[in-house]
């Protein structure tokens, strides 16, 4: 995706902000020589930023304003290391709402709806994200938060809300609860939108069946903005981002190098017009990539792709690489087991042992269906997994993110 006139004005604007206020990224572009961007050329010569640097400049060393003009910090939900603080001027939470009352927008959703938030508040950008965006439209917010699943339903049942906004994990929890209790007729949802973490073709048509809903990927982070950077029109054919906060590059994540139009890479974003903590081509490991050619919806704001894992989530076992995606994959092909699985990793006797857990309906012969996946599995990946089949429901269900992966051999 080239970048346009204006992006690189914007861009041009953005490095002498940075320069001038001698924040952590102005004195890296100092270092690196960088005064100006004119050309794409310039553009492509600016250092990547990654989270550690962000780490690196806690508490608020991103700041790029006066401080009187912060109205507002938010922290990234990472549950490792140092946290991540990104401070936010009143115009970058403005224009953060505004992003989000069109993400809403692009699903269909007007100021009829009520919208039942379930993200987490606080400095988790989730909660206030959507809520801001919900306000902005003009719609009702019924703003609940995460847990407590049985006021989570009470609610939606008295409300009447028609529009979810969850995490895939709680979404399937709530679907399942609903399912349970037999008061499906008593949900008046129409729509769901879905963030914070990948998830496969599987769980999305668990979720959409058992709801009976539409269901909008919503894409964000923290470092930029949070949720509401992008989102899935009624086609269906991509998410939108909104090139006009932000300008989006896909880079081979070996060597850096910006990759084709259509071809899988790593996502990396430049802020446009942010205030308080603008970031430059900041490489944020989440891999998609640009769908080329024009939406059926008219609109001229670029597509990416469904978010198929990270480049940071690489497992090395036995000397091999593998992905959960490619595990996830194999899973799908079985329309007897559920969406649900986790994969645990080991080191035994002197050698690294996978085991995965995936859930069926009860229907099948557990040692049988064992067997048919840990074959497929090794098809794929080159070694054979241990595989355990347990009954629906075994597995842990989240409110948050769910937990997938289990690296053992370090604990």
């Amino acid at each position: 995706m080239k970048i346009s006139e204006k992006q690189l004005e914007q861009i041009d604007r953005q490095v002498k902000r940075l320069i001038t206020a001698e924040n952590f990224y102005g004195k890296k572009l100092k270092e690196a020589g960088i005064t100006e961007v004119k050309k794409e050329e310039d553009f492509l010569k600016l250092p990547f930023s990654q989270k550690q640097d962000l780490r690196d400049a806690y508490p608020l060393g991103l700041m790029a304003v006066p401080e009187e003009e912060v109205v507002r910090i938010h922290s990234s939900s990472g549950t490792t290391g140092t946290p991540v603080i990104i401070p936010y001027t009143a115009k970058d939470v403005d224009d953060w709402g505004e992003m989000f009352k069109r993400c809403y927008e692009y699903a269909g959703i007007t100021n009829k709806d009520r919208i039942h938030i379930t993200p987490g508040y606080g400095l988790w950008t989730a909660g206030i994200g959507f809520q801001n965006g919900c306000e902005k439209l003009g719609a009702m917010a019924i703003p609940m938060g995460p847990g407590n699943t049985d006021k989570q339903l009470q609610m939606m049942m008295d409300m009447q809300s028609t529009v979810l906004c969850a995490t895939s994990s709680y979404a399937l929890l709530i679907a399942e609860e609903i399912e349970k209790r037999g008061i499906k007729d008593k949900i008046h949802l129409k729509k769901g939108v879905i963030g914070s973490e990948r998830w496969g073709e599987k769980m999305r048509n668990r979720i959409k069946n058992e709801l009976g809903i539409e269901l909008y990927d919503i894409y964000g982070l923290t470092e930029i903005y949070g949720p509401g950077i992008g989102i899935n029109c009624k086609y269906d054919t991509g998410m939108h981002i909104w090139d006009d906060y932000l300008y989006l590059e896909i880079i081979n994540p070996e060597t850096g190098e910006n990759v084709p139009d259509g071809e899988w890479g790593e996502i990396v974003i430049s802020t446009l017009v942010k205030e308080g903590a603008p970031l430059i081509r900041y490489r944020t490991h989440d891999i998609s990539r640009i769908i080329p050619g024009e939406c059926p919806c008219g609109s001229c704001h670029p597509r990416i792709d469904v978010i198929a894992g990270r480049s940071d989530d690489m497992m090395k076992i036995k000397g091999v690489n593998v992905f959960p995606k490619q595990i996830e994959e194999v899973l799908a092909t079985f329309p007897e087991l559920s969406s649900e699985y986790q994969i645990h990793i080991s080191h035994l006797d002197g050698r690294d042992t996978m085991r995965i857990y995936v859930e069926t309906d009860g229907t099948v012969d557990f040692q049988d269906m064992a067997k048919k996946v840990a074959e497929k599995v090794k098809s794929k990946i080159g070694f054979t997994p241990i595989v355990k089949v347990v009954e629906l429901g075994v597995l842990p269900r989240s409110e948050k993110k769910s937990k997938r992966v289990f690296d053992e051999r370090y604990n």
